[in-house]
């Protein structure tokens, strides 16, 4: 496989880019993105654009994760829709039909676009507009992501909650086992989905945790 990577620099694109960079079935990454990752890697290619909408037309690669996202807290509505919906939507533009394209969306989106929940309705709109193009799109829908491997979240909240939480996620995975997973395994779950398919086209928590399973390698390896 041959993979484009959006969202490297975020928590699921680092876990993305870790596995990536770590599975042999991946021949070359393209990390897509804003500002440079500060990291070196034989497979590892790097585009740095600050303007992700004027990017050219991106061949060569048959898989695209697009794990850039937004929390919707504090920003205005119109701009949460340009980047969750018109971004996504013209990257996906600019890639050959065919192209196995992996959304990371999220644990209750709106799939009908009409809740009261404004992201759940735009990714949900996110999610059906992408299911429309000539390519083979999947949606993961993750819950609580438990990030492993020192990677963290660039938010401050997020990051103080992921180091209370951590000590708890062996009985929060026991007691809520379709409701959580980890960086490595939505990871695991997107390559195995891309390169594979699978009996879905969107993904739910528990889904992910099957499909990672899938493609598991050893933990810590």
């Amino acid at each position: 496989m041959r993979v484009v990577l959006f969202g490297a620099t975020g928590m699921v694109g680092q876990g993305a880019l870790r596995e990536c960079l770590l599975d042999e079935r991946v021949e070359a990454v393209l990390a897509v993105g804003r500002s440079p990752l500060g990291e070196t890697h034989p497979k590892l290619t790097e585009l740095v654009r600050e303007d992700l909408f004027a990017l050219d037309p991106i061949d060569g690669y048959d898989v695209c994760l697009f794990c850039l996202g937004v929390s919707s807290v504090g920003m205005a509505p119109a701009d949460y829709e340009r980047i969750t919906y018109q971004l996504t939507l013209s990257v996906a533009g600019k890639l050959p039909e065919g192209t196995a394209f992996v959304y990371v969306s999220g644990q209750g989106t709106d799939s009908t676009e009409r809740g009261r929940v404004r992201w759940a309705r735009v990714k949900g709109a996110t999610e059906n507009a992408l299911a429309k193009l000539p390519l083979r799109t999947f949606a993961v829908r993750p819950g609580y992501i438990q990030p492993l491997y020192g990677i963290t979240s660039k938010t401050r909240l997020y990051r103080t909650l992921y180091r209370v939480a951590m000590p708890l996620y062996p009985v929060l995975r026991r007691l809520f086992p379709g409701f959580v997973t980890t960086n490595r395994e939505l990871a695991l779950a997107m390559l195995e989905v891309a390169e594979n398919g699978y009996e879905k086209r969107v993904l739910e928590n528990a889904d992910l945790v099957t499909a990672a399973a899938r493609r598991a390698r050893p933990a810590g390896s």
